[in-house]
């Protein structure tokens, strides 16, 4: 395992140099950081070169480092893009992380046209974190409804929601109406059988 990954760290310092920002490796993992200018050309290279052949993106998530900033221990963009890596010829894996410049309009290049796996993982990362993918062909909500007001995933979204919607069978038809949420006490069961579960 440790000479798949000297092979790896080497290949990667080789080929991409001072495009990278960060780089973390640890737990038998590797994770390199480059700049949202060069994001789509690192992801390219690390697709179309021999030496590294990543051919395969297994997954594509969006992040939101808010709370890690009220924590004081960082300071940088509050969100990114971390992309999961797999070369097939060479079995390697690798973790690439993108951050959004700006933190009012999170923005990134789509690599949709690299791996046209990152179609749906864009979309999804648009919709629950209002990340941006510039050159994405069909970038709309995935998950929640077209009216749907704001992104679920931001941890500044209101826990109550703004609107609920539901089936009113008088108009035959979906409606919307403010949110209701009551609050309640959860108490938990309390068995009190002697005999419970056939303990003596």
């Amino acid at each position: 395992m440790t000479q798949k990954l000297d092979n790896l760290q080497a290949a990667l310092q080789s080929l991409l140099g001072d495009k990278i920002k960060t780089f973390k490796r640890e737990r038998g993992e590797i994770t390199i950081t480059v700049a949202a200018a060069v994001y789509a050309e690192v992801a390219r290279q690390l697709r179309d070169d021999p030496a590294l052949q990543f051919e395969q993106m297994i997954d594509l998530c969006g992040m939101d480092y808010s709370s890690w900033q009220d924590s004081g221990a960082y300071e940088g963009p509050r969100f990114a893009v971390v992309v999961h890596l797999l070369s097939l010829q060479h079995n390697w894996r690798l973790r690439l992380r993108v951050y959004c410049p700006d933190d009012d309009l999170p923005m990134v290049s789509s690599i949709n046209e690299i791996w046209n796996s990152a179609n749906w993982f864009e979309r999804e990362a648009f919709d629950l974190y209002g990340i941006i993918f510039e050159g994405h062909l069909d970038l709309r909500r995935i998950l929640t409804d077209y009216g749907f007001i704001g992104h679920p995933f931001r941890k500044d979204f209101p826990t109550t929601g703004h609107v609920e919607m539901r089936y009113d069978p008088e108009q035959k038809r979906v409606i919307y109406q403010p949110v209701t949420i009551e609050p309640r006490e959860i108490t938990p069961r309390i068995v009190r059988e002697d005999n419970y579960g056939g303990l003596h």
